[in-house]
């Protein structure tokens, strides 16, 4: 099939299995990137297995039913290749890239790895040991324990409130028995989706899938399901005490997730500026929110950076950040600051923050946001692996790739009026999580 659009050829099909593969042809280097998503991660957790999805990725590509360690890195490394596994809250994800003519060889190998791995007790306890060596640097970190402490407090028993890590109670506990049945449960080819860009067309890429996986038969039993706790609105306080050199001060609030729309089209498509995609309109306050984000903790040029360093001295570092989530996620304003400003740090941030609800953005600022989304957004879709990233992480969320053009869409017709909206509706009342020396933070709420 010869498929193109107005942007390049973009195909998505749906194999007889159930695996899901988008194509992006792009032979302008000699390369093939792939990433192979499989829509389980920290999110699937129960509290007293929390890091599973972690140490499962850390050791699945050491070893398989035919191939030791040694034998997989040898495979990859003779020509030239790069495979990694990672695990983040909402998918797991399997990394390779290679020049063309040795692609078919890795991505069977990739294959051998996501259908017979044997996860060997020696290299669990191995990286069992790097896992919590990794928890109790993080402990040292104050930025990393106060963002573990705003998760905890804004999600309680939601899964979302643990570090990918896990706990170091947690994981020391976890077994081989635990790596082998969440593998089983999950790691299935109705469950994955398999995204391609480099120098390959449609047809030999979908034709190689099938090779390689298309013998894969997914389980008689349904695809598993989810029910996770409510994440209830109930701000509160709480802090670290810590004898640091200088305080960390964070707010969150709870906002949207990324949310799924509808998508009416046949199972191989070639996707255009005009498919039949859906967005409900909880979009709209997703890309507002992610302006927002952007003009207060953008760069240097932001309006935290700008009021609360440059012009009144009080910040180390500041910044914002909201990340992309399947369920309620957080819209994180933080400062690092002289242990003697903490308070005034606290007040200065949600100052910041309550303005947004009180007055409109003035023109040149929300273009300037806007430029900024856009052009990062631009820039982080320049390689085959960057496009085979984004693409294959739309599908997993559920948003389709013509979410690209549309989130784009949304963000130029942003008003001024949109951005207020938002504000009132999720920046209201703040979380907030202190790390600092207890002679400080033990004015502002009693510490933990």
């Amino acid at each position: 099939m010869t498929l193109t659009s107005i942007y390049s050829p973009q195909v998505r099909t749906v194999l007889d299995n159930g695996i899901t593969v988008l194509v992006w042809e792009n032979p302008a280097a000699d390369i093939i990137a792939a990433r192979i998503f499989i829509r389980a991660g920290s999110r699937w957790e129960t509290t007293h297995q929390a890091g599973l999805s972690h140490l499962l990725s850390t050791v699945i590509t050491k070893g398989t039913e035919t191939l030791s360690s040694l034998e997989i890195a040898e495979r990859v490394e003779t020509v030239g290749a790069s495979l990694s596994a990672d695990s983040t809250t909402d998918y797991f994800l399997l990394s390779l890239k290679t020049v063309s003519a040795d692609f078919e060889e890795i991505l069977s190998l990739a294959g051998e790895l996501l259908r017979s791995p044997t996860f060997p007790q020696a290299e669990i306890e191995l990286e069992r040991r790097l896992t919590i060596q990794a928890i109790r640097s993080q402990q040292e970190q104050p930025f990393t324990v106060a963002f573990d402490q705003l998760r905890q407090i804004m999600y309680r028993e939601h899964p979302y409130a643990l570090s990918g890590l896990g706990t170091e109670e947690a994981v020391a506990r976890l077994s081989q028995e635990d790596l082998v049945n969440f593998h089983r449960t999950h790691f299935r080819p109705d469950n994955m989706v398999i995204s391609l860009s480099g120098r390959i067309d449609p047809d030999t890429a979908i034709d190689l899938v099938n090779r390689v996986f298309g013998d894969w038969y997914p389980p008689k039993d349904p695809l598993p399901s989810l029910t996770l706790p409510a994440v209830a609105s109930n701000p509160v306080r709480a802090a670290i005490a810590q004898e640091t050199q200088q305080s960390i001060v964070m707010l969150g609030y709870l906002a949207p997730p990324v949310g799924s729309p509808t998508m009416q089209a046949s199972d191989t498509q070639v996707f255009s500026h005009s498919s039949s995609v859906f967005y409900p309109d909880s979009l709209k306050d997703y890309v507002a929110l992610k302006l927002l984000n952007s003009y207060l903790g953008n760069g240097l040029s932001s309006r935290l950076f700008v009021e609360l360093r440059e012009k009144r001295g009080l910040a180390y570092e500041v910044s914002a950040f909201y990340p992309t989530r399947l369920d309620p996620a957080q819209f994180v304003v933080y400062m690092g600051t002289a242990p003697e400003n903490t308070a005034i740090a606290v007040e200065g941030l949600q100052t910041e923050v309550d303005r947004l609800r009180h007055h409109l953005l003035d023109p040149e600022d929300l273009q300037a946001a806007k430029n900024k989304v856009l052009g990062q957004y631009a820039l982080g879709k320049q390689t085959n692996a960057q496009i085979a990233q984004i693409y294959g992480w739309y599908e997993t969320l559920g948003l389709g790739i013509e979410f690209d053009h549309h989130f784009q869409e949304q963000v130029t017709i942003v008003s001024a009026e949109d951005t207020q909206a938002v504000a009132q509706r999720y920046l209201v009342e703040p979380y907030v999580s202190l790390v600092g020396p207890s002679t400080v933070v033990k004015g502002l709420v009693d510490p933990l």
